[in-house]
């Protein structure tokens, strides 16, 4: 029965659908949206449409001029696989059944990788992880720290906004100086060099804090540990994009956001071990600054791992250094050919790039052309509310809050351990979740879920029973916990990395993290002054009542890019504000309706946000092939 209404419901969508199509105008892009959409197409693949005879001749071009002919063969190979990834199943491409072997398990077993490869997965992992750790541990140094520092006055405004700033310096840092210093420092030194600069800059700045006597020299020691998170966030997820192969590349993107969870429960961990160790002889605070130093160990892990990785073969090939490249892939691959087809792929993606790069601003055109603007809007919106749906405010806090509604400090220490094995081990599904339902499906979902898990936290402490009250506010912080993780969590680095055009999308990744570590660092700096202020209830109902404008927002003006192509993305940040808002406040009524009263509404919303998209496809398609 139910595939028989399942299958009328289909038949009565294609023919509303079918209806709009022929009835409704075909949608017009702007000028500037169809040259980014043009741009972009042919980014997605520069040898789409190049005849077998000239790509081979402009192989051999490419080889001489590299001095690469010592691998001719493998190159032309390669060439004709990336143009059309299935030639190896033709029999006159001259591919040896080891090699057809190799290509086909790259797709049907996408997980069997070189040693090397996982090698670079682990050392990423490891560097995610110091990233969690330089944010964690200060939750619980800051319950200890401040008295010995003279601003641990819990009713003084002024040792409220002094420990916020101490707490919130790297994020300051990041914010105003270091997240900038991504791009020079890439073209500088590589990825493998950045990556172990912004490591021993974390060691030593965490070395430093641990050494530190005063506030103000705690403040400036974690303001230059900034300079070691700002870089890696952005490097790390970028040099894992450029090594891994296009299978499995976004997977260990989304590796970023995992392991940094995981470093915040070590980091909690460490900071619930290191509370028992005693003072000694002339050394006031041995905990906390064991606390603090010890964040620094794994960075120093990474600046010895970093060495034995590969570096980046992209960066190689920008540098000019294409033997070297070709070297990198060939550890980085099963055979010869993959290497030779990624070596000329990224070659010609370059060259593409450089050509379309003359004569524009990419920081004006990423403001002024609608599609662009559209894009950064959204991805300022996932990264802003990243900070402000109040998850580091836990994160950086929980220690107190939990201080505050009846716990010992190793009851608190313990609880915000937990609190950090819950982020982690539920970001874990999010590998799977985010292709499944979808980047804004899984925000819309999950928002409202954690503005209720924060009321619950901030009204708890209203309770006159201590059992009642430290139950809901466990409760309250563990739930918000499940429901951040697959969501907000991953949801905002993956989002940003796509939703930008190719040829601005490293200007706008720094943008998308320069954004998440200054609301970061508000976040952080003012949460101590707004507890003492409101109390916990007023507190946490604030960043509530931010869910719930941030659910309206992601609503209006955050566009899905689950599944969709380069062109398909293009057309989708090409619709006007106006329209996709439109679209979206027509979704309320269609999901109350649906999820709330269980009933089946026509699918209204869904039908023209289906003929649009089609029609718009259409026409880029059609602007793409005059291209």
């Amino acid at each position: 029965m139910s595939d028989f209404t399942n299958y009328n419901e289909k038949k009565e969508e294609n023919k509303t659908i079918h209806t709009e199509r022929k009835s409704s105008k075909k949608p017009v892009l702007d000028a500037q949206s169809k040259t980014v959409a043009n741009l972009n197409a042919r980014l997605a693949n520069p040898l789409r449409g190049v005849p077998r005879d000239r790509l081979l001749g402009d192989v051999e071009i490419f080889a001489q001029e590299r001095g690469l002919t010592h691998i001719l063969p493998e190159l032309k190979k390669g060439a004709l696989l990336a143009q059309d990834p299935q030639s190896f199943t033709r029999d006159n491409n001259g591919f040896t059944e080891d090699e057809k072997r190799i290509l086909d398990e790259e797709v049907s077993h996408r997980w069997k990788q070189t040693g090397t490869l996982y090698y670079m997965v682990v050392m990423s992992s490891m560097a995610a992880a110091v990233q969690g750790m330089d944010e964690a541990v200060i939750n619980g140094a800051q319950i200890l720290y401040p008295r010995q520092f003279g601003i641990g006055d819990p009713t003084s405004q002024r040792d409220s906004w002094l420990i916020g700033l101490v707490n919130s310096a790297p994020y300051l840092c990041c914010a105003t100086i270091s997240c900038w210093l991504t791009d020079p420092l890439n073209q500088r030194l590589g990825r493998k060099k950045t990556i172990f600069v912004t490591c021993l800059i974390s060691f030593l700045t965490c070395i430093w804090s641990a050494l530190t006597n005063t506030w103000w020299h705690l403040f400036i020691a974690r303001f230059f540990l900034g300079f070691g998170i700002g870089p890696k966030s952005a490097t790390v997820p970028v040099y894992a994009a450029e090594c891994a192969p296009a299978p499995i590349r976004g997977a260990l993107v989304m590796m970023w956001q995992m392991w940094t969870a995981f470093g915040i429960f070590l980091g909690d961990l460490i900071d619930l071990c290191f509370y028992f160790i005693p003072d000694r002889p002339n050394v006031t605070g041995l905990n906390w600054r064991l606390m603090l130093g010890s964040a620094g160990i794994p960075g120093l892990i990474v600046c010895f791992q970093v060495l034995f990785a590969p570096e980046s073969p992209r960066w190689l090939i920008s540098k000019g250094r294409y033997e070297d490249a070709y070297k990198q892939l060939c550890r980085l691959r099963f055979s010869s050919v993959q290497a030779a087809r990624d070596l000329y792929y990224i070659h010609v993606l370059l060259e593409a790039e450089s050509e379309m790069r003359k004569g524009r601003n990419s920081i004006v055109e990423m403001f002024t052309i609608p599609r662009n603007r559209h894009a950064a809007l959204a991805a300022w919106i996932v990264m802003f509310g990243q900070q402000f749906c109040g998850v580091n405010v836990i994160a950086y806090y929980s220690s107190n809050v939990f201080v505050q509604s009846g716990f010992t400090q190793v009851a608190a220490l313990a609880s915000s351990l937990g609190w950090g094995a819950l982020n982690w081990l539920f970001a874990l599904p999010a590998v799977f979740t985010i292709d499944t339902f979808g980047r804004r499906n899984l925000l819309l979902f999950t928002f409202p879920c954690m503005a209720i898990c924060l009321l619950i936290t901030g009204f708890s402490f209203w309770s006159p029973d201590l059992k009642g009250r430290l139950a809901g506010v466990s409760i309250g912080i563990y739930l918000f916990a499940i429901f951040y993780s697959p969501g907000e969590g991953p949801v905002p680095f993956t989002y940003s990395a796509e939703a930008f055009p190719l040829y601005i999308r490293d200007l706008g990744m720094s943008f998308a993290t320069a954004t998440t570590w200054f609301w970061n660092f508000v976040l952080a700096i003012t949460f101590p002054s707004l507890l003492l202020a409101f109390k916990p209830q007023g507190a946490f109902g604030w960043y509530a009542a931010w869910c719930c404008i941030l659910w309206v927002l992601i609503l209006l003006f955050v566009r899905e890019t689950k599944g969709k192509t380069l062109e398909e993305l293009d057309q989708v940040f090409a619709v006007p504000l106006k329209t996709h808002a439109t679209y979206g406040l027509r979704q309320i009524p269609y999901g109350i309706k649906k999820f709330l009263l269980f009933q089946h509404p026509a699918e209204t919303a869904s039908e023209e946000s289906s003929s649009s998209d089609e029609k718009a496809k259409d026409e880029v398609k059609e602007d793409v092939d005059k291209v």
